[in-house]
C-alpha cells in the first residue's frame, strides 16, 4: 500500500471515468499510486470479476416499470430483476428503473437489451452492409471498419451499449454495473417494450 492520498477531484475525474464506487476509486488510487491508467484497468478488472460473480445469481425479485410520455402518444413498460426484494425496494434500485424507462422513451432505435440479444441473422446483414460500404477501402482495413460501424450501430440500438443520458461519458451497462456492485446483487435488465402511437 503506498503513502498516496488522492485528492476530491482525482476521485470525482475517475469516478467520472468508470462509474466505480467512491470508497473503490480511493482504494485502488492509493494501491496504483495515483497512476490512473493503472487504476482505471484494476477497477475494471475487478468489476469483471464481481460481475461475473454476480451474474450467476438467480434474479427472481425486480420491478416492472412504466412510463407514459407526451401526453400518452408514447410509453414504456420495463422488467428490471435483482435478487431480493430488499434491494427491489430500495431508493437506489427504482432511481434506477426510471431511468431504463427514460433511456428507453428517448431513444427510438432501442430494439434490444444486449448485443446478445441481437440475431445472428441481422447481425451478419448489418456488418455486410458495411463490408460494402468499406469496398473501395484496403482490404486489410475494410473489416475493421465493418466492425467498427457496427459497434457504433450497437450504441443506437441495443441498451446496454447506449451513452447513459444522465452522462454521456458513460454507458447504461457501467451505471448497471456499477448499481450491482453497490447493492452487492446481480441487476438485470429483463426486457422492455415501447409504444408510439400510430406506430408498429
Amino acid at each position: 500500500m503506498s503513502d498516496y492520498k488522492p485528492s476530491a477531484a482525482d476521485v470525482k475525474a475517475l469516478r467520472e471515468m468508470t462509474g466505480a464506487g467512491m470508497m473503490e476509486v480511493r482504494d485502488v488510487l492509493v494501491e496504483t499510486a495515483g497512476d490512473v491508467d493503472a487504476a482505471k484497468k484494476a477497477l475494471r478488472e475487478r468489476g469483471q470479476a464481481k460481475a461475473a460473480k454476480l451474474a450467476g445469481r438467480e434474479t427472481s425479485e425486480g420491478q416492472i416499470g412504466a412510463y407514459i410520455h407526451g401526453g400518452g402518444l408514447k410509453g414504456v413498460l420495463a422488467e428490471v430483476r435483482c435478487n431480493t426484494d430488499f434491494v427491489a425496494k430500495s431508493e437506489a434500485f427504482q432511481a434506477f428503473v426510471k431511468d431504463v424507462l427514460l433511456q428507453v422513451v428517448s431513444s427510438d432505435g432501442t430494439r434490444w437489451v444486449s448485443t446478445a440479444d441481437v440475431p445472428a441473422d441481422v447481425r451478419e446483414a448489418e456488418l455486410e452492409i458495411y463490408r460494402t460500404q468499406a469496398a473501395d477501402r484496403p482490404e486489410a482495413v475494410r473489416e475493421k471498419i465493418a466492425e467498427g460501424k457496427l459497434r457504433k450501430w450497437y450504441e443506437e440500438v441495443c441498451l446496454l451499449e447506449q451513452p447513459y443520458f444522465r452522462d454521456e461519458k458513460l454507458t447504461v451497462e457501467q451505471v448497471r454495473a456499477a448499481l450491482a456492485r453497490e447493492t452487492g446483487e446481480n441487476i438485470e435488465i429483463k426486457r422492455f417494450s415501447s409504444y408510439t402511437v400510430g406506430g408498429a
